[in-house]
Formats: structure tokens, sequence, C-alpha cells
């Protein structure tokens, strides 16, 4: 039974500022029916933290706290959900239209919840999810080629990181476009071949424009994802993270390509109990091979409770390399 009856967490007030957020005292939430509430010791920060800013229009309402990535200690239980949950350590991505990972406690559903490895630390675990589970729902997108040429777009990323990881593991021969400084890391991880790439979307990527490729995953956005899609050879696929191309990239059975999306909201609103199962089962394992030393993940730096809207700020605008994160203090 916790003896406290309010937390602290950052709020959500108006507007699309990160300087906005507000440090507020809230009465400590109850989970409800399916439920956790989780005590959170590292949250993890990710572009979307700073992009809904402003933007989630009715689903927010002043005092809503944002945050996507936690991993921490659930420490009460829903109507439900099994006992054994009670003391495990955990990482999870939970619903933007719900209150967030900004905060001592977060109340989510268990269906969410990916049990932590007992080596594995809470920083990492937290660094985790977002970018790791939409990089696995990417390639998921594939059929499986052994030796299929794959492109990455926005490989120097927290979700290039895992995409290459990923795809290397199952078979596919992979290039990336980045900048040129995530090359040695790249290879490292398993790439074959490493292009220069543009920092914005408006840009054009230096790359060949030949049919050459079975796959191209877009990590910047809409305008690059369209601009790639010639390289993709007869019945290839283009997946698309960062944005959605507005019309079809080829003509009507041409080279009959297959376009996907990822977006890993799209589980919390419309996903049933299986795809959940599916997805925080492969996120399991995916924290055994990095708690082995199978799995790479992004490095990262830990910053203070108190600094968070200064943090994402500076995520915002890229000031510093590796993961952000934020460590609270028990």
């Amino acid at each position: 039974m916790l003896e406290q009856t309010s937390y602290r967490a950052w709020t959500w007030q108006k507007g699309g500022e990160t300087g906005d957020l507000r440090l507020e005292q809230l009465p400590l939430p109850q989970p409800g029916a399916g439920q956790v509430l989780v005590r959170n010791h590292v949250i993890g920060l990710n572009p979307v933290d700073w992009k809904v800013l402003g933007e989630m229009g009715d689903a927010w309402q002043p005092g809503h706290v944002p945050g996507v990535d936690g991993a921490g200690v659930v420490v009460a239980l829903g109507q439900g959900v099994p006992a054994h949950w009670l003391g495990r350590r955990v990482a999870y991505h939970q619903n933007l239209r719900r209150h967030g990972s900004f905060a001592e406690f977060t109340a989510l559903d268990a269906r969410a919840l990916m049990q932590l490895p007992d080596a594995l630390d809470f920083a990492t675990a937290a660094s985790f999810p977002c970018p790791a589970l939409t990089a696995w729902q990417a390639v998921a997108k594939l059929p499986h080629i052994e030796g299929g040429r794959l492109l990455i777009n926005g490989a120097g990323g927290a979700v290039g990181n895992y995409l290459v990881q990923l795809a290397v593991r199952d078979g596919w021969q992979v290039s990336t476009i980045s900048h040129q400084r995530h090359w040695p890391r790249l290879w490292m991880l398993g790439a074959t071949d490493c292009s220069s790439g543009p920092a914005a979307a408006s840009a054009e990527p230096e790359v060949p424009m030949v049919a050459s490729f079975d796959a191209v995953v877009d990590c910047v956005g809409a305008d690059q994802a369209e601009r790639l899609a010639p390289l993709l050879l007869a019945n290839g696929h283009l997946v698309c993270i960062q944005g959605r191309i507005a019309q079809w990239p080829c003509t009507p059975f041409g080279r009959t390509l297959s376009l996907h999306e990822v977006a890993l909201g799209a589980l919390h609103v419309h996903g049933a109990d299986r795809a959940w199962q599916e997805l925080t089962a492969a996120g399991e394992q995916m924290l055994q091979s990095i708690a082995a030393g199978q799995m790479q993940p992004e490095p990262h730096q830990l910053h203070d409770f108190s600094v968070l809207p200064q943090t994402l700020e500076a995520l915002k605008h890229r000031s510093f390399s590796g993961k952000p994160l934020i460590q609270l203090s028990w």
C-alpha cells in the first residue's frame, strides 16, 4: 500500500513551447481495470514529445502530463491484472492521449508492459520503447527476402540504430543514408554501405536514383520518402515512419510497389490484445538481447528531473548527441 497521496509531474498548460511545461503536485493516480501504476525511475525523451505540444487538440486539456517512454517498478494493480506484475521492473510506451511518463508515477494499461531482464538498468530500458518498437514494426512490415537489399534513410537516429540491427538479423543487405559522423557506428552495427544525407526533409538525398532496392525505410519525412521511391525494384516496399506521402509513388500496375506506414500510436487506439502480446514479446526479446550484449542500444545522457523542459528543448534543436534521459531520485 503506497503511503503517499500525491506526486510530482511536468504538465502541459497550453501552446507548443517546452518552456511552458509546469512542475505541479498532483493527486496520486489510481490504476483502473486492466491497468497498473508504475513508479518511474528513468524517463525516455523522444522527438514526438516536443512535436505534439500544442498539437493534440481536444485530446489534451491544461494539466495534461506528456511523455510516452518510461522505466520503473509496478507498485499497484488495477482490477483484473495478474498479481505477478506487482514489484516487477518494467519498461513501457504510453498512449499519448493519457497522462504520460513526465512524472514520478504513471498509470497505464498492463498490456503495454515489458518486463526487464535482471541485468538491464533502468536508463537503457527507458531509452528503448519508442525507437526500438517503431523499428520492429517497420521491419515486420517487410517480407522475408534472404539477401534482399534494404535502404534506410535517416539511419543515424535512435530508430535507425535498431532498424539496422533488426534488418541485418533478418538477412537483409543494409545500405544507409545519414550524416557521415554516424558511419563508423552503422558499419559496426552491420550496414554494408553508408551514404551522406541531408539533415532536412526538403533536401535531396545524395544517392544515385537507380532502381536497386527491394525495400526502403524512410525515417526523415514524406518529401524524401517520395523521392526515394524510384530506387525500388518491382514489387518493392516503401515504409514511412516520419511522414506519409501524399500520392502513390508509381503508375498503376507499373512497378507494383507496396506502401506502408508505422506509428505506435495506432496500437493504443485500434490495437487488439494479440497485437500487443506480439509487440511486447518482441520487445522483451530485444531487451534480453541488449542485456546479453547481442544488440546495441543508443548511447544516452542522463539529466535530472528538475531540468526536463530544458533537456526536451535541447533535443528539439539537436544540440547534443545520444539519447536524452531523465532520472528520478527515490
